[in-house]
């Protein structure tokens, strides 16, 4: 199975550690469709699931997509060396830290990676962050291998007053930004997201006709699986 779906998600330079990692570790890798709220997961073994199970969204690059599979690598080894404790660790408390950057150490010192790749994970490595989207610097990094799009734009990159519309149809104007964020507002409502700052969407000169009618997204009923991403969602401010 490693062959057939794994291997050929990854950069071919790590390909053979990635292997070594997994007979190390052994995991049930799944893929799974894009997901808005993560890149991928991890479950412990269980009721009727000897292995740990790990899933990893398909539409990944493949130096996304091995970060991704360290980062859920490390949790099954972290709860390895923890499961006979009466209290569980935190998920992404030092246990785990030490194990994700045991795992992400051979790929960077081995320099399997471009430099830009490298140079990000190597400031992760002190402290990893939960999620890659929540390093800027490697969240970029990351994001520079990723198919083309032609006609979108990162949020981040939008001047404040500028409107621009999501993946999934929503029409938000871009406001203030707030860390790895921005504030926007839904027309017509006027409702509040915070939409991650490397999301891409498509800029608008003007108030779309079906925004000016009244037929928006939310009006027409879908915006339950709304994001400015499937990997970078957008979310409600409170």
């Amino acid at each position: 199975m490693f062959d057939t779906l794994v291997r050929p998600r990854l950069p071919a330079a790590v390909a053979d550690y990635v292997a070594d990692v997994l007979r190390a570790h052994p995991c049930d890798v799944r893929l799974s469709r894009p997901r808005r709220t993560k890149l991928g997961d991890h479950r412990p073994p269980g009721r009727g699931r000897p292995r740990h199970r790990i899933t990893v969204n398909d539409d990944l690059n493949p130096y996304a997509f091995l970060t991704t599979l360290l980062h859920e690598v490390a949790h099954a080894a972290a709860w390895q060396q923890t499961r006979n404790r009466w209290r569980r660790p935190r998920p992404h408390g030092p246990e785990w830290q030490r194990a994700f950057a045991d795992l992400l150490a051979p790929v960077v010192v081995g320099e399997m990676l471009p430099d830009d790749v490298r140079t990000a994970l190597v400031a992760t490595l002190d402290r990893p962050a939960a999620a890659s989207c929540s390093d800027r610097g490697l969240a970029l990094a990351l994001a520079r291998y990723d198919a083309p799009r032609p006609g979108l734009v990162r949020v981040e990159d939008l001047v404040a007053g500028a409107m621009f519309r999501t993946e999934c149809g929503m029409v938000l104007c871009a406001g203030t930004i707030v860390r790895t964020r921005r504030r926007c507002f839904e027309l017509p409502s006027g409702r509040e997201y915070r939409v991650h700052g490397l999301a891409r969407v498509e800029p608008l000169a003007s108030v779309p006709p079906d925004v000016v009618s009244g037929r928006s997204a939310r009006s027409t009923g879908r915006s339950g699986r709304c994001g400015a991403s499937s990997r970078l969602p957008a979310r409600r401010g409170r």
